[in-house]
C-alpha cells in the first residue's frame, strides 16, 4: 500500500509538472509572442513607407545650392560660367577629373582634365 501511494504521489506530481508551465516557459513563450508582434509590426510599417528614393536623388535633396563667384579689379564671373568656359576650351567628350585655377589677374583659369590633359581658358 505503501509503494502504491508513493506511486501515485509521483504520478500526481508528474501531473502538475506537465500542467503548470513553469516560469522560464511562461517567460520564452511570453518573449517569442513579443518578437513576433514586433516582427509583424515592423513589415507593417515597412509596407506603409513609399518607394526608396535612388541615391542620387537623395544626394540631391541633401545638397544645398551653391553659387560661387570671382571678383577681382570689378569685374565679375561665376563658377559655372568659368568650368562651362573651360570645357568648351578643354574639348574633352569624357571627363572624369576636372582640377581648375582660376588665375584673375591674367583673366585666365588653368585646367587639368582626367590628370593629363591641360591648358589655358581665357576668360
Amino acid at each position: 500500500m505503501a509503494k502504491t501511494m508513493k506511486k501515485a504521489e509521483s504520478a500526481a506530481k508528474t501531473t502538475e509538472a506537465v500542467k503548470a508551465p513553469t516560469a522560464v516557459e511562461t517567460k520564452t513563450t511570453e518573449t517569442a509572442k513579443a518578437v513576433k508582434e514586433t516582427k509583424t509590426a515592423v513589415k507593417a510599417k515597412a509596407a506603409k513607407k513609399p518607394a526608396a528614393k535612388t541615391a542620387k536623388t537623395a544626394a540631391k535633396a541633401a545638397a544645398p545650392s551653391v553659387k560661387v563667384f570671382v571678383e577681382y579689379q570689378g569685374k565679375q564671373m561665376d563658377m559655372d560660367a568659368i568650368l562651362a568656359t573651360v570645357k568648351a576650351t578643354a574639348g574633352v567628350k569624357t571627363i572624369k577629373t576636372l582640377e581648375v585655377y582660376v588665375k584673375p589677374e591674367d583673366g585666365a583659369a588653368y585646367y587639368v582634365v582626367n590628370g593629363k590633359d591641360g591648358g589655358k581658358a581665357d576668360l
